[in-house]
């Protein structure tokens, strides 16, 4: 799969935070708070990564495998949330390090900024007490910039996050233009896209693929994208674009 800059961020600042990337080894963030915690963010970024890869550099099947794997039982938190998402959704534990690392990043923003998104790869948290658009790109999809996940106020905190056969470099076993999952936790939203986004070879996979997902537990809804068909299942409203209202794309 060929690279490609991520210029979906020239159009992820919402008007009323301050936004700003975080980059750390392989991790590299768009971060939006009320105000500029790059110091804050940085902090929780280097903590993580250093969990993870002390864990890895004893365990490197963590890292390999795209099939479940147990842990320790004093694995760092966050390898056992991976563990325990890539079991629940029959993938590998880095299926989830994305929406995972996501996550814990805004939770560790929020006593500076109630008000916060942290992407990671096209993997989002979204955490506050205002409503957002999450605008969907789905590669060269006719829908593609089209359609929004709308997060209502009373959803948050909430993890929305995509898996792709079309955009990105993370690897996917289908073909789909987009599948997105939202979740409370962002490890189960990672690798409930992941394993949806498996079974996409085509549109006629779409209803199969939505259902798999919300088979999840901890899944509260999905929308998936393959070609001109879209479909949703569960607790999600799809909104058309707004042009006039902020969006933060995935």
């Amino acid at each position: 799969m060929v690279w490609e800059p991520r210029r979906y961020r020239q159009g992820a600042h919402s008007s009323d935070l301050v936004s700003f990337e975080i980059v750390h080894g392989e991790t590299d963030l768009m971060v939006s708070a009320l105000r500029d915690c790059s110091a804050e963010a940085a902090a929780a970024v280097a903590e993580i990564r250093a969990d993870l890869e002390a864990y890895i550099g004893v365990h490197p099947r963590f890292a390999e495998s795209f099939t479940p794997v147990e842990v320790t039982p004093d694995a760092p938190e966050i390898v056992r949330a991976m563990a325990a998402a890539g079991a629940a959704a029959g993938v590998g534990p880095m299926a989830a390090v994305a929406g995972a690392v996501a996550e814990r990043v805004a939770r560790a923003l929020a006593p500076v900024s109630p008000e916060v998104l942290v992407e990671n790869g096209g993997d989002l948290f979204v955490a506050g007490s205002v409503e957002r658009h999450v605008l969907l790109l789905a590669g060269d999809s006719p829908l593609s910039g089209r359609l929004a996940i709308a997060l209502s106020a009373g959803s948050l905190p909430c993890a929305v996050c995509t898996s792709s056969g079309k955009v990105g470099h993370s690897v996917s076993l289908g073909v789909a233009h987009a599948v997105t999952v939202l979740a409370a936790e962002g490890a189960i939203a990672d690798a409930a896209a992941t394993a949806a986004g498996n079974l996409v070879h085509g549109p006629a996979d779409v209803e199969r693929a939505l259902e798999r997902a919300l088979a999840v537990p901890g899944v509260r809804g999905a929308v998936v994208i393959a070609g001109d068909t879209v479909g949703a299942l569960g607790d999600v409203t799809l909104v058309p674009v707004d042009s006039e209202r902020p969006s933060v794309p995935l």
